[in-house]
Parts: structure tokens; C-alpha cells; sequence
């Protein structure tokens, strides 16, 4: 995930905790969240181009997500900013030139991208705003964590 993508979900998720129907500027969110302002400006353009959120100009305009915040996933921001979720040189699965030893590869690939799906496409802006993640990512979450923990560290 590039830093482009991952501020731009944290952008998102600051918007989700707005009051519907306020409008936060973009320095609102850079502070709230750490993100270089001018960087911001570029994320939010690229995020109303694909209807994610809506801006109005002016001395009282801001920035709304365009739909509820229950409405947009994690996925479909990340798409927005980054492209496919776990892609590989931008080719398609079918048309990897894998063979012999590394035939299974594309198998792996398409199991990574089935996972992320699994994750990001059923968490929404809301569950990420309120903590309340859907079980099965609170799960995978929990093992991670665990794993971490035997291992010492934070890798």
C-alpha cells in the first residue's frame, strides 16, 4: 500500500466521524490526522473524481463523504487511490507467464487478493470510525497480534 493510499484512508475515516451533513476542511483533516496539507488536497481531488466524497468551495465549504460512511469500504478507497487490490505488474491472473515450478504462484496470488477482499471490501469507513471491526478481520487482527507477541517484535 503506497503513503498516498494509506493517508487517504485515514482521511476517510476522520470524514466518517463527522456529523452528516458538516463540511471539514482540509486542514481540519491534515491536522487531525498528520497528513501534509498540499498532499491532502491531491488525495481529496482523487477521491471526488471517483464520487467518494463531495467538496464545496468557499469560506464555509469543506469536504462530505459522498455516500454513508457504512456504504464506502476500505477496498473502495484503496482501489480509488492505488488500482486493483494485490496485483501483480498489472497483469491479469490468467495471463501470468508461470510455469513448471512456479505454475502454483498464480494460486498464491489469487489467494492473497481472495484475502484482502475478505478484509477490506466488508470493512466500511464505519466500522474502522467506531472500532468495531467484523469479526473475521477483529480475528485475523487478534492472531497477528499474537503472533507478534511470541516473536518479540512488530514484524
Amino acid at each position: 500500500m503506497s503513503a498516498k493510499a494509506e493517508y487517504a484512508v485515514r482521511a476517510m475515516v476522520q470524514l466518517a466521524t463527522a456529523e452528516a451533513g458538516t463540511l471539514v476542511k482540509t486542514d481540519e483533516i491534515a491536522a487531525a490526522q498528520g497528513i501534509p496539507a498540499q498532499f491532502l488536497v491531491d488525495i481529496l481531488s482523487d477521491l471526488r473524481t471517483d464520487r467518494l466524497v463531495r467538496s464545496q468551495r468557499g469560506r464555509d465549504g469543506g469536504y462530505e463523504l459522498a455516500r454513508a460512511a457504512t456504504e464506502i469500504s476500505v477496498a473502495d478507497v484503496l482501489r480509488c487511490i492505488d488500482g486493483p487490490l494485490a496485483s501483480v505488474r498489472d497483469i491479469g491472473m490468467g495471463d501470468l507467464p508461470y510455469a513448471g515450478p512456479t505454475a502454483a504462484l498464480t494460486d498464491v496470488w489469487r489467494a492473497l487478493r481472495a484475502s484482502m477482499r475478505s478484509v477490506l471490501e466488508q470493512t466500511s469507513l464505519a466500522d474502522v470510525a467506531s472500532g468495531e471491526l467484523p469479526a473475521h478481520v477483529a480475528e485475523f487482527a487478534a492472531t497477528y497480534r499474537t503472533q507478534e507477541r511470541q516473536r518479540g517484535h512488530g514484524s
